[in-house]
């Protein structure tokens, strides 16, 4: 890929990258990515407290529904957002009413990027916050400590690793996404192309040092992602480790009662007069 990128020199590869159609696309990915991945981040952390610390109605539709987006194509989805916000859609007359336009424009591409990585963040914290269980929070909770005290200075202090590892994967899987994106965006260039769809376009004009270029921004993220990856991994799996091996609460150990005191009293007694007789 960087061979192809460079294949044109170091001169076009930077043509390639500040063209006014590929500043564009890297502009555009950038902002939905700084959309997506925060809302996810909050959705995310929210759904796997919920699902690991409590019991309630709904928590296993919570759960299916979490894991929709890994089991619907991309492309159906991105058609969904189409049959619901489109011209000819469910809300299509309403928006056009109200000079609103979320097909075709960016507010579909973020929709489309939410809907896709919105179970990477829940995912990997759900696990993890059931390996650790309640006993530390009930602990601070008999302390006295608040709910937001406990979120904040119990809960999350031990699961930042796995929510690192997950926003890594929203983040990748945010930027890299070509087939929901495809369907809602249009393909504008310069306006909704966003850096997956702007190579497609080079690389379809047969501009292939050009697409290369662009597609070599992507695989420096795609590195970087892995990197921090393996980091994530390596500490979410000590904290793993470490709320495995730590042992079940079994409750305030209670002092024997005056009962089993003289009880024992009196037996060290008979056991004393049986050694001296023998």
């Amino acid at each position: 890929m960087f061979y192809q990128a460079l294949s044109k020199g170091i001169g076009f590869y930077l043509e390639s990258l500040v063209d006014p159609d590929a500043l564009s696309a890297i502009k555009l990915t950038v902002i939905t990515a700084a959309i997506a991945v925060p809302l996810n981040l909050v959705f995310g952390l929210a759904a796997s407290w919920c699902i690991a610390k409590f019991e309630f109605r709904g928590k296993a539709l919570l759960t299916t529904l979490i894991d929709l987006p890994f089991s619907v194509s991309p492309v159906i989805s991105g058609l969904i957002y189409v049959l619901m916000f489109g011209a000819q859609g469910w809300f299509g007359p309403w928006l056009q009413d109200h000079n609103v336009q979320i097909i075709f424009a960016v507010p579909g591409i973020v929709l489309a990027t939410i809907f896709v990585t919105f179970p990477f963040v829940a995912r990997e914290l759900i696990p993890l916050m059931q390996a650790q269980g309640n006993d530390e929070a009930e602990a601070a909770h008999v302390l006295g400590a608040s709910g937001w005290q406990i979120f904040r200075r119990v809960t999350l202090p031990n699961v930042k690793w796995g929510l690192m590892y997950g926003v890594i994967l929203c983040n990748a899987r945010a930027m890299g996404e070509f087939g929901a994106v495809s369907v809602v965006s249009g393909h504008i260039r310069g306006q909704t192309d966003t850096m997956p769809l702007h190579v497609e376009i080079l690389y379809n004009e047969y501009n292939f040092s050009a697409a290369f270029a662009v597609a070599s921004v992507l695989a420096l993220l795609a590195l970087v992602t892995l990197g921090l990856k393996l980091l994530a991994e390596r500490h979410m799996s000590a904290e793993l480790s470490a709320a495995r091996d730590v042992p079940a609460y079994a409750g305030p150990v209670t002092p024997p009662s005056a009962s089993q005191s003289v009880n024992a009293t009196h037996a060290s007694h008979q056991h004393a007069l049986k050694q001296g007789e023998l």
